[in-house]
């Protein structure tokens, strides 16, 4: 392999080369540095790369000059960065950084890395449930009213209801089909089965999303690795392309944002598939971020795998599944599987597995016609809809 120095060229192809998760669920003694670099090694040895190629890094949420400690404590030195942090969505906005770095020569291999003990922490009493984010700028005028960020996703939620006659029983049924999707993998933290009646009749934690509309609380970590095109011959495993990407942001207060029956995702979305020069009806699954029961339904939406106010409708039936119409979530989602914070990477992680066929028996996605999947989406979400990432991957 030639040296990382003389393969810069311009207008190159990237792909995702590994993905790896770090031990996840519970994890009461390992520290966040530690799941980063478990995830970090077991992406490397997937793709089959040498860490000395490394030469660029994504990191956000650890440290106090993230990703320069996560560096660090990686033994890496990179010469390209990023610490963008804009919640759940980081990781799909960090990649369409990457990938646009990698493309122009700027970098040859970046690695997304994420690890974090929230809900060890919560139980350690070594942090509490935060009220708000800050009362600083725009923030300060909703701060003092406890106004929680789950509230405002009830708030958004509970509008489209009032718009398009959405009820509780479907958005129930995102809970139930991510948990079924749960149940075939064997690193999801909550697999038993639950019902519509179930997620309805537990405890309210905000109107009307009950405990099953809300996602869990877990520790964990993953990586992924971007390359150029250049490098993929030498990759251990089949590459998965990223032909399109598209971010967007929206607002920080609820009195900015126009529209709580949309998303940004509406942005990111249309501009990831017109780059990948496909359109929603050729994506055989989704990897959408799911905090919450309205949050699948409303990007799948603006994603436009359904007309606006239709998302309801859409949901039933089993078309979520992992042999339904469209399968989401695959892995369970944040809603069973994990979630230990900006989630983000996790479904890229997902999205690259099931391309690539190896999420084995029972859980593996495949096409009427038994072949493995060709595209998938992966959309994160962050904050209260305040900005969206969009990833339109291809099987190598």
């Amino acid at each position: 392999m030639p040296p990382a120095d003389s393969i810069r060229r311009i207008g190159r192809r990237v792909a995702v080369a590994g993905v790896a998760l770090s031990d996840g669920g519970r994890v009461d003694e390992a520290t966040p540095y530690a799941l980063h670099a478990q995830a970090a090694r077991r992406a490397l040895t997937d793709a089959g790369i040498d860490r000395s190629l490394v030469d660029g890094l994504a990191s956000a949420g650890l440290g106090t000059f993230a990703p320069v400690e996560v560096a660090e404590y990686l033994g890496l030195r990179p010469t390209w960065v990023d610490s963008t942090s804009v919640g759940g969505s980081t990781w799909e906005v960090m990649a369409s950084h990457a990938a646009d770095a990698i493309a122009q020569g700027r970098a040859n291999a970046v690695l997304l890395v994420y690890g974090s003990t929230a809900r060890a922490d919560l139980k350690a009493r070594r942090r509490t449930a935060d009220l708000s984010f800050g009362t600083r700028g725009p923030l300060q005028f909703e701060a003092p009213y406890g106004h929680t960020l789950i509230a405002k996703y009830a708030m958004a939620a509970r509008r489209h209801m009032h718009e398009y006659g959405t009820t509780l029983e479907q958005l129930a049924q995102v809970a139930v089909q991510a948990r079924a999707n749960a149940a075939a993998n064997p690193d999801a933290m909550y697999r038993e089965p639950v019902t519509v009646d179930d997620v309805l009749s537990g405890p309210v934690i905000a109107d009307p999303f009950t405990k099953l509309h809300c996602c869990i609380r877990s520790d964990g970590g993953c990586a992924a690795l971007l390359v150029a095109e250049d490098l993929v011959p030498d990759l251990a495993t089949r590459p998965v392309w990223i032909l399109g990407s598209g971010t967007a942001v929206s607002h920080t207060t609820m009195s900015e944002w126009e529209d709580f029956t949309v998303s940004p995702a509406a942005t990111s979305g249309r501009t990831a598939f017109a780059q990948a020069g496909v359109t929603p009806f050729d994506i055989d699954l989704a990897e959408i971020y799911d905090a919450f029961t309205y949050m699948t339904l409303v990007t799948l939406e603006d994603l436009g795998f359904c007309a606006k106010g239709e998302g309801g409708s859409f949901v039933e039936n089993g078309r979520l599944l992992r042999d339904g119409d469209l399968p989401v979530n695959t892995d369970g989602g944040g809603l069973s599987a994990c979630h230990p914070g900006m989630r983000g990477l996790f479904l890229l992680v997902e999205a690259v597995r099931q391309l690539r066929g190896e999420a084995g028996d029972g859980r593996q996605v495949r096409r009427r016609d038994g072949a493995l999947p060709e595209l998938a989406v992966a959309s994160g979400t962050g904050g209260w809809f305040c900005s969206s990432g969009t990833l339109v991957l291809g099987r190598g």
